[in-house]
């Protein structure tokens, strides 16, 4: 208990997000009862969030450098689109089922490596070139997304092996392997951020491009493996994303930017820069499904005003962390 207490102390806003969290539950379960409490909702919920969760640690890590990724949903829908296009060209009837794992595991891996070279185009644009993020990766977003309208003609692509649907729907020891994926990558998250060099000298960018320069850093070089990692998780959500639909398109998770903004900054990473951690990002994620789920389970509440409830919710918060952050500028200073 003591050791908990001492975290608890030590960092204050996972303290309060295990206390919303917590409040969220509780009303969740009161209000749905059974229906929320049940395990195939816990099911659902394990193979619909990690598609955005993975996305929500691409955006938390950019906003960390005082970045933005307006591109992670983007990159996303293009590893996916160029992995739809080219397994139905390369797998055939005929094809062995060695064979096609083979070609499903390539398949991947380059989408990946896309993915990441994606993130490594933004980096270049941000660290080398120096345009503001926002525009940078608004820039690339719009070319994503046009690159994988064309690859599509605005369509969906679909005839994927059967083995992508059944692998991404199966379960290991009860837990779905989306769910498997997304644990595996936000352990590692939290590992380069918090305990890693890299996630030093990120911090050290994100509070200060002078400081991080005159502590002999290579600013260029931090920005590029910044953006990569971003990309590379943006890549991961898109091939859960294929797994999930079994299909691939240049508009599925249209609305996903403003969500994992919302979550990164929930979670509590500064927009500014230089603070906040993963693990406070990984229970935002959590509560922000369990809303989402909570919302499903109203018939009445279309999903058109979805986008609202991000909003206003993302303003409140920003609202919050300002006022939070000034009364602790007045402290500091007494």
């Amino acid at each position: 208990m003591g050791a908990i207490q001492r975290v608890f102390n030590k960092d204050k806003n996972l303290s309060r997000l295990i206390v919303v969290f917590l409040a969220v539950f509780a009303v969740c379960a009161f209000m749905k009862g059974s229906l929320f409490l049940s395990v195939s909702n816990f099911q659902s919920i394990g193979k619909q969030f990690p598609e955005f969760g993975l996305l929500a640690i691409a955006m938390a890590f950019t906003l960390y450098t005082a970045g933005i990724d307006l591109s992670v949903v983007a990159v996303a829908n293009l590893s996916a689109v160029l992995v739809a296009k080219i397994l139905p060209a390369v797998i055939t009837p005929e094809t062995s089922p060695e064979m096609v794992l083979v070609i499903l595991f390539l398949a991947f891996i380059g989408a990946l490596l896309f993915g990441t070279l994606c993130g490594a185009i933004n980096g270049f644009l941000i660290g080398w070139v120096g345009i503001t993020p926002i525009l940078a990766t608004l820039g690339t977003q719009a070319l994503f997304t046009g690159c994988a309208i064309v690859l599509t003609n605005g369509s969906t692509l679909g005839g994927l092996p059967k083995e992508v649907a059944n692998g991404m729907g199966a379960n290991v020891l009860g837990l779905p392997v989306p769910f498997i994926i997304f644990a595996v990558f936000a352990l590692l998250s939290v590992f380069v951020m918090e305990k890693s060099t890299l996630g030093y000298k990120l911090r050290m960018l994100g509070t200060s491009v002078k400081a991080s320069t005159f502590s002999g850093f290579n600013n260029v070089r931090l920005f590029l493996a910044n953006y990569m990692i971003s990309g590379f998780l943006s890549a991961v959500a898109g091939l859960v994303m294929l797994g999930r639909f079994n299909s691939a398109k240049a508009d599925y998770g249209a609305s996903y930017v403003m969500e994992v903004i919302l979550i990164a900054v929930l979670g509590g990473v500064d927009p500014y820069g230089g603070k906040g951690n993963m693990k406070g990002v990984i229970i935002a994620i959590f509560i922000v499904q369990m809303i989402s789920s909570w919302l499903n389970m109203y018939e009445g509440i279309s999903n058109f005003y979805r986008q609202i409830i991000w909003g206003v919710l993302l303003i409140l918060v920003l609202i919050y962390n300002y006022v939070v952050s000034e009364r602790e500028k007045k402290k500091a200073s007494k």
